[in-house]
C-alpha cells in the first residue's frame, strides 16, 4: 500500500463521499425510512459552497479509503463556548481495511483545527460506540446531559 495522503474535499468527490456517508449510517445501525441521497447532495453542494462546511479526506493511491467533516454553526454564547461558534462534527468514517492505523485520529486533528481556524469556541459530536475511544482519547469529554426531539 502507497503513503496515505490527505486533502481537503472538492465536489467532484461528493458522490463517494455521500456513498461512504450512507455506509457509515448502515454500520451505526440507523434506521432507513428515506432516500438520504438527495439531501446529502444539496447539503454538501450548499455549504461546502458557503464555507460552513469542511471535510479531510484519507486517500490511498488516490481512492478515499476515509472521511471527516465539520460543519460550523452559532447560537448565542455561552460561558463554555463565548464566541457561540461550534463545530459539529460527523462523517468520521474509513474503509473498515484501513483501520486502527492512526487515519481518523490524523482526520479529526485536521478538522478540529479548521475549526480552530473558523473561530470555534467548541466541537460536538454524537459519537458512535466505535469512535467513543477515539474522541476521548483526542480530548472530547461526555456530556450526559444531550437531549433531542425528533420533528419527524
Amino acid at each position: 500500500m502507497a503513503e496515505i495522503e490527505y486533502r481537503k474535499l472538492k465536489e467532484s468527490d461528493l458522490e463517494t463521499f455521500i456513498a461512504m456517508r450512507i455506509t457509515q449510517l448502515r454500520e451505526e445501525g440507523a434506521r432507513e425510512t428515506t432516500d438520504l441521497t438527495p439531501a446529502l447532495w444539496e447539503y454538501y453542494r450548499r455549504h461546502l459552497t458557503d464555507g460552513t462546511f469542511i471535510s479531510w479526506l484519507a486517500l490511498d493511491g488516490g481512492r478515499i479509503v476515509g472521511t471527516s467533516g465539520m460543519s460550523f454553526v452559532e447560537k448565542p454564547p455561552y460561558y463554555g463556548c463565548p464566541s457561540g461558534r461550534i463545530g459539529l462534527l460527523s462523517s468520521m468514517y474509513t474503509l473498515p481495511a484501513y483501520r486502527r492505523r492512526g487515519i481518523a485520529k490524523e482526520l479529526l486533528g485536521r478538522v478540529v483545527e479548521e475549526a480552530r481556524r473558523y473561530g470555534c469556541g467548541a466541537v460536538q459530536i454524537t459519537a458512535s460506540d466505535a469512535g467513543v475511544m477515539l474522541y476521548a482519547d483526542f480530548g472530547f469529554t461526555k456530556n450526559n446531559n444531550f437531549m433531542q426531539f425528533s420533528l419527524a
